[in-house]
């Protein structure tokens, strides 16, 4: 069972991403608001995979997956944004993150996207 590490600045989004997982057969293993938390969750937790969205306060999603790849070269980084940020698409993806789900969330992408990261 992959352990997961939701960060999002919008509790909703946390829930619906929760549900999906569970459904994945994936354990939610903590949840964070912003960057500065996914890092110091990811450090506790290790978690398999996270998924971390990208507009947040204190640190944005792109901070924090430079600084949790510095800190684990191997992590997998799982974004999550709303329509229109191909900016930060491509942003992200030279960071390290391996693969991109867009909110709303679709529950067989993201699915899709959990089992490519487990891959």
């Amino acid at each position: 069972m992959a352990k997961v590490l939701i960060v999002d600045d919008a509790k909703f989004m946390r829930m619906t991403l929760s549900n999906i997982l569970k459904k994945a057969n994936c354990e939610v293993v903590g949840e964070g608001e912003n960057g500065k938390e996914a890092i110091e969750l990811y450090q506790a937790l290790k978690p398999d995979i996270v998924t971390l969205d990208i507009t947040m306060p204190v640190m944005n999603g792109i901070e924090a997956i430079k600084t949790i790849k510095q800190i684990d070269p191997k992590a997998k980084v799982i974004m999550c944004s709303a329509m229109g940020q191909q900016k930060m698409v491509v942003e992200a993806i030279e960071a390290g993150a391996i693969d991109f789900i867009v909110k709303p969330f679709d529950e067989s992408r993201v699915m899709e996207a959990i089992a490519r990261a487990l891959m």
